[in-house]
């Protein structure tokens, strides 16, 4: 062992800073995590041991099941609208009839740099009831104005399609790469074969994607189950669209409820870790990995 480590040590000494990176800021603060889940904690003074008694306020607390099923449906539409918007995008942004693609490249992605807040306080502005430009809009055609952030009917759509108009040109530019290294040989054949564009997109562009998409899906379900921003600059009525994360946040930096804070946030690596394996498991049984 001590050869090998002699023999290697200078690619050794290049991977170090990322696992002394990764103990300091990942593995350490989970495992602090876990451990202030277990303790009667108010962020000053020494934690109290108290067993396991945050997990079971968070099974009897309807704020944390209202916020765990906010995310779920943040995830889910996420995942579906954010890859479909994407793909067809870069389908879009690929095709070679399309001109001044450079233009258009910059523009798509210009939501993905814009501060979160900021654009939050703007849709917050757009969805007002009484004066938002979306009711205007919708009084125009002779519709009713919707309350969209003081019902808790309509008050998750803001989050959901912030959420989407924000992260969507990421995951197209991630595509769009993948587009670019389809090669055309696979088209002129297909075209040659008479395929028309629907099946050239579906039996050759999806499957070249598979990896790619892949990788989108598991990123997005990690920035889904975080998502934060969004619910917190567009409240809504109660709970009717807080996050986990959020519900986190508050109960940790709000009413300083550290311990209880920390068990939601051990829950929420719970989740993710499950649901990457899920997928991961997903993906192998395909053969795909």
């Amino acid at each position: 062992m001590l050869k090998t480590l002699k023999k290697y040590r200078a690619p050794y000494l290049f991977i170090l800073p990322f696992f002394i990176l990764f103990l300091v800021f990942q593995l350490i603060p989970t495992v602090w995590t876990f451990y202030i889940s277990l303790t009667n904690w108010r962020g000053i003074g020494d934690p109290e041991f108290c067993g396991f008694e945050n997990y079971r306020k968070l099974m009897l607390d309807n704020m944390f099941w209202d916020a765990l099923k906010n995310t779920v449906v943040y995830w889910l539409t996420g995942l579906v609208l954010i890859l479909v918007f994407a793909v067809l995008i870069a389908n879009l942004l690929n095709s070679e009839l399309l001109r001044g693609r450079v233009f258009f490249k910059t523009v798509t992605f210009l939501p993905n740099i814009c501060a979160a807040i900021a654009m939050g306080l703007i849709f917050r502005m757009l969805f007002d009831e009484n004066t938002g430009l979306i009711n205007e809009a919708l009084q125009s055609i002779g519709g009713k104005r919707i309350p969209w952030m003081t019902s808790t009917e309509y008050s998750k759509l803001p989050v959901i399609i912030l959420n989407v108009w924000r992260n969507t040109p990421w995951f197209t530019m991630i595509i769009l790469s993948g587009l670019l290294n389809i090669s055309r040989d696979y088209y002129e054949a297909a075209t040659v074969d008479g395929a028309g564009r629907w099946k050239q997109f579906w039996y050759i562009t999806m499957p070249s994607l598979k990896n790619i998409l892949f990788f989108c899906s598991i990123t997005l379900t990690v920035d889904s189950w975080k998502i934060f921003n969004e619910s917190y600059i567009l409240p809504g009525p109660g709970t009717s669209n807080t996050s986990l994360f959020q519900y986190m946040y508050e109960s940790g930096f709000n009413i300083f409820n550290m311990g209880f804070a920390s068990a939601i946030g051990v829950i929420l690596i719970i989740i993710l870790a499950v649901l990457s394996m899920v997928q991961m498991a997903a993906r192998r049984q395909q053969g795909e990995i």
